[in-house]
């Protein structure tokens, strides 16, 4: 098979098949040859793994990823690609298409299904529209992978491994640090890509099992996802005022008193607070309305 970063290659395949980028699915094609294999080898797949990848387009990244794994499982919803890539993948018999949606497959049953005990790692060049939904997805559903390497956005990617305190830290830096260590590991510039997208790229990785909830626990995490999500979403507010309306049935002042008694001031914004600060109020609130109740 030629190279499936070569432009007439692309032109090629995208002419016979009757291809067209779709904007809708946030597609583009990587032209540089030296990115797929740097993100493949981040994710750490070899022998004796599985690879889940989400929008393999022509099969970039998928090539590289079948070179390493025993397994690779990709899902796709563009109803146009199967054809291509069956043509693209036809040396790769450790290679399967799974035509749907990321957001509706029963992904616990896939991976069960597909990769057994091996360990599994999550490799993807993933679409900018719905980056935040997919890794959500993937994260709250607790499923058994290792990691999570995938290129987004730089935007997305530095808001992803930024510090509390910063102005990039928001709700879903919160949520991926209760979860694991994200690492930006390097940037990918809008030129290696064809259309040339309006911003540059990064890839991070996403190591599983070494957040905040393998640290410090949480009774309630769905209230703690709730408490991360109100505080940022009035981040200018105070953490008395962000929580305010989310959570009517505490009254300011039992709101404040609950903030005080795990050890945080009121009137600090919620960006300021670490992941493992929200699990506590968690606790602390799950608590006193477990002794009001």
């Amino acid at each position: 098979m030629p190279t499936l970063t070569d432009l007439s290659t692309i032109r090629d395949l995208c002419a016979r098949y009757d291809f067209a980028l779709s904007k809708g699915f946030g597609q583009n094609f990587i032209i540089n040859p030296g990115i797929c294999p740097r993100i493949a080898e981040a994710s750490g797949i070899g022998p004796g793994w599985g690879a889940l990848e989400v929008g393999p387009g022509i099969g970039v990244l998928t090539e590289q990823l079948c070179k390493r794994a025993d397994s690779v499982i990709s899902i796709e919803v563009d109803k146009r690609l199967p054809p291509l890539l069956e043509e693209t993948m036809a040396d790769y018999d450790n290679f399967k298409l799974i035509l749907n949606d990321v957001l509706k497959v029963d992904l616990k049953a896939l991976l069960a299904e597909e990769f057994g005990g091996k360990p599994v790692a999550v490799c993807a060049n993933l679409p900018y529209y719905i980056t935040s939904p997919i890794l959500m997805r993937l994260l709250e559903e607790k499923l058994p992978i290792r990691n999570i390497t995938v290129m987004v956005q730089k935007e997305v990617a530095v808001r992803l491994a930024a510090a509390p305190g910063s102005s990039e830290y928001g709700a879903v830096t919160a949520a991926v640090a209760w979860y694991g260590c994200a690492e930006r590991l390097f940037d990918v510039p809008a030129g290696c890509f064809v259309p040339r997208p309006k911003v540059d790229s990064a890839v991070i990785r996403i190591t599983l099992g070494c957040g905040a909830r393998e640290r410090v626990g949480c009774c309630d995490e769905r209230l703690m996802l709730r408490l991360i999500s109100a505080a940022f979403g009035m981040r200018r507010k105070t953490l008395l005022n962000a929580l305010g309306s989310s959570f009517s049935h505490f009254s300011k002042e039992e709101l404040a008193k609950t903030i005080e008694s795990a050890g945080i001031s009121p009137t600090v914004r919620g960006e300021r607070l670490s992941v493992a600060e929200y699990a506590h109020l968690a606790d602390v609130m799950a608590e006193w309305t477990k002794n009001e109740g």
